[in-house]
């Protein structure tokens, strides 16, 4: 048995890096107690495994009496003296007995030892290899599906990929490499559960501060984010240094920065913002390319209302909603958005408004006015070049054509 034991001890020091203290203490600690519960029932005892050899040594406790009622618990005076000159009535001594007496129990008890060593080891290491990297990006390989759950291969570890950490539209088959972030160890009965996503928000966060140099080092900074998973990200950003372009840096040259990020995100389409403290001027890059108009601030609230243009509606709210959402998380405050409403202007309105137009010229007869709007004379502006005959040609008397066009020119001219 010291070879086996002495082979089991190498084994794991070198190959599960179990220190070889942890696994003798673990195995004579599981060899005394099963001894106790076994063949010698009752009867304490120690066991002690020599670190280099693998010899196994074992001690019966036994009571120190003048008189033995039960040899298997007590060692009368004088015998124990053998052992221990000093030894006296009322004290326990420990005498050495054959290793082989405690038997197939022994042996049977070392391996569940070792075993559930093993197990116990695993959990701690988990936990100890990956406890630091909580928050990070790890790469893996997709192992299976267990109820839904993606088992992901880190290597030293398996992970596990919940469907609520997971993309709408994603899948990936077994052997696939995969990139999430680390999100918590979770510890359970069975030991620590390392849960991946890679649909929360600090995911993006930290694909940005991966691939963006500026970010990394802090000259750029993430002030805020708001995702909607598999849809879009909206990212606000700001800079440090006046002379650095937040989101040029983040967008990088012809885009590279980010399509490397939209590729790990599947598609996923990215609203890089630059940073306004002001709300207003945030909302309105935050909408771009619609326009907010008629805005209204609900301070105490904190709500926005605005309309925009019927055609930017549908680029504002976005499908689903989801763009007036992000933008609302982004920004921190409610968002109230409508349709601009323009009122329909008709014909007979806009040739009264032009006749009212011209009517404003000094001495010009309103009816003359209207009669000349009807004939294309919407604005004093479109009498330029116009000579007296070509309104005798439209039906005017010359006497109204030299009068109309001495007020238009006299109005042009003080109007200059």
């Amino acid at each position: 048995m010291s070879n086996e034991i002495l082979s089991v001890l190498e084994y794991m020091e070198k190959e599960k890096g179990i220190s070889r203290p942890d696994m003798i203490e673990a195995i004579s600690g599981a060899i005394a107690n099963a001894a106790q519960r076994g063949a010698s029932a009752g009867r304490e005892g120690r066991v002690e495994i020599n670190p280099k050899s693998g010899a196994l040594k074992a001690w019966s406790i036994l009571n120190v009496v003048d008189s033995v009622g039960d040899d298997a618990f007590e060692i009368h005076v004088e015998k124990a003296r053998t052992i221990r000159p000093d030894a006296q009535v009322g004290e326990t001594i420990e005498k050495e007995i054959d290793p082989a007496y405690l038997g197939r129990i022994a042996a049977q008890t070392a391996r569940q030892a070792i075993m559930q060593r093993i197990r116990q080891f695993e959990k701690d290491r988990i936990y100890d290899d990956y406890k630091d990297t909580v928050g990070d990006i790890v790469t893996g390989t997709v192992r299976r599906r267990e109820r839904g759950d993606l088992i992901v291969d880190l290597g030293k570890a398996e992970a596990i990929l919940p469907p609520r950490e997971r993309v709408p539209g994603e899948d990936y088959a077994p052997g696939e490499s995969i990139r999430c972030l680390l999100l918590k160890i979770e510890q359970t009965n069975r030991g620590p559960d390392i849960i991946l996503s890679r649909s929360n928000i600090n995911f993006v966060r930290r694909l940005f501060e991966l691939e963006v140099t500026e970010i990394a080092d802090g000259t750029v900074t993430i002030e805020a984010m708001a995702r909607e998973p598999g849809y879009r990200t909206k990212i606000d950003v700001n800079s440090a240094d006046p002379k650095v372009d937040p989101v040029g840096a983040c967008v990088g040259a012809r885009g590279a920065r980010v399509k490397t990020i939209v590729r790990e995100l599947g598609g996923e389409k990215i609203d890089i913002i630059r940073y306004f403290q002001d709300p207003l001027l945030l909302l309105e890059e935050a909408l771009k390319p619609a326009v907010p108009k008629n805005v209204r601030v609900n301070e105490v609230d904190r709500r926005i209302h605005f309309q925009v243009a019927e055609d930017d509606l549908s680029i504002a709210i976005g499908r689903k909603g989801f763009n007036a959402k992000l933008t609302s998380r982004l920004l921190g405050w409610k968002l109230d958005i409508g349709k601009e409403e323009k009122e329909a202007v008709g014909f007979d309105e806009k040739v009264a408004k032009a006749a009212a137009g011209l009517a404003a010229i000094p001495g010009l007869d309103p009816e003359l006015a209207a009669r000349l709007v009807s004939s294309g004379f919407a604005s004093p502006e479109v009498f330029e070049g116009v000579e007296a005959e070509d309104l005798v040609g439209l039906g005017y008397t010359e006497a109204e054509a030299e009068d109309v066009l001495s007020k238009v020119k006299a109005f042009l001219s003080n109007n200059a």
